[in-house]
């Protein structure tokens, strides 16, 4: 049990039943939890063979910070992809891809957000450092409502050289910054390109600086001068996607 790792959370859970079953070793459910939710997660456990057994919430509360819900699985441990892999997913990948950098993200909380909005924006991967950077634990698991069991979170040794790599791939790099003088609104993000977002406060390293082929800002209106890291990223992506589905429809009337 020590080499286990416990994921908690309906949404998480669920979708390790989901998508990567063989990982899951045991589920276990409060005693006091009986609906449809939960008959679903039984359903899924039946369907791969997983054990289900009951606790009492005490009891679960001893083994995750935060909040489980009432549903605690016992899983192998998380899985993130290396460089090699991110090469092996772009070679398979038709049209332009989508990927997200997050330079110096770490907390967990605001991984497991900016998982869940990739995901939702249809981004291929995200990207971060192996070095000072949050990585799959519980707690982002739980947050990202199931996009960490779905979207590749890929850690680089060195986040330049990869950026180098990906730019002689035909990739183009937009770095956000708040000092930039384009809007996120004005740049065209419909093409191969890499979105990326700088740790709260300090922003985007020096050296991932360097490699941006275009920096943008966010306009702000009110009084605040910037958002949450995870927030930010969502406003990002989704205009992206909007982007992008515009010129699909675009390209349909034609």
């Amino acid at each position: 049990m020590s080499q286990l790792e416990k994921i908690y959370g309906v949404h998480a859970v669920e979708a390790l039943l989901r998508h990567h079953p063989k990982r899951v070793k045991q589920i276990w459910l409060a005693e006091s939890r009986n609906d449809p939710r939960v008959q679903t997660l039984i359903e899924l456990a039946n369907e791969n063979r997983v054990q289900v057994g009951q606790a009492e919430r005490r009891e679960m509360d001893a083994w995750v910070e935060g909040v489980h819900q009432g549903v605690v699985a016992d899983v192998s441990p998380s899985q993130v992809w290396g460089e090699a892999m991110l090469d092996e997913l772009l070679d398979r990948t038709e049209g332009a891809p989508l990927l997200l950098v997050l330079d110096g993200v770490t907390d967990p909380h605001n991984l497991g957000a900016c998982l869940r909005s990739a995901d939702a924006a249809g981004a291929l991967a995200v990207i971060v450092p192996k070095d000072k950077s949050a990585t799959l634990t519980p707690v982002v698991r739980k947050v990202a409502c199931g996009a960490a069991e779905v979207i590749p979170l890929v850690a680089v040794t060195n986040l330049a050289r990869t950026l180098e790599k990906l730019q002689q791939r035909g990739l183009w790099v937009v770095g956000t910054a708040g000092e930039a003088e384009v809007s996120i609104y004005d740049q065209d993000l419909t093409g191969p390109t890499i979105l990326i977002m700088g740790a709260e406060g300090k922003g985007m390293r020096r050296l991932t600086r360097e490699h941006c082929d275009y920096l943008v800002n966010l306009p702000m209106a009110g009084s605040v001068s910037s958002l949450n890291v995870s927030v930010a990223t969502g406003v990002c992506l989704f205009e992206a996607q909007r982007q992008r589905g515009a010129k699909a429809k675009a390209a349909v009337k034609k």
